[in-house]
């Protein structure tokens, strides 16, 4: 997958003590403070967009979203199966 180029710059002003956490992290990670910085930043967004965006639908969609989220959970063979076995926590107790 090709990348886009960086051309866009982001200062901060931050204290010493910040810096030097920054710091720490980022040569934990085996990252440039940049990068780490960067990263953290990007993962942080992807987590607090998706709650926080916008869709429009028309009525008749919006009748349906509705409708989906009262009806009741669908329950499959599957998962009433994992709820009846012991987790894998409980079986190491025995």
């Amino acid at each position: 997958m090709p990348t886009a180029t960086r051309t866009e710059k982001l200062d901060l002003r931050l204290t010493p003590s910040a810096k030097r956490t920054l710091q720490a992290a980022a040569a934990a990670a085996q990252r440039s403070v940049s990068e780490f910085v960067l990263e953290s930043a990007l993962s942080r967004a992807e987590e607090t967009l998706p709650d926080r965006r916008r869709f429009g639908l028309d009525a008749e969609q919006w009748a349906a979203f509705q409708a989906a989220l009262d009806a009741p959970p669908r329950v499959g063979t599957r998962l009433k199966k994992l709820l009846r076995e012991p987790s894998v926590f409980e079986r190491q107790r025995k």
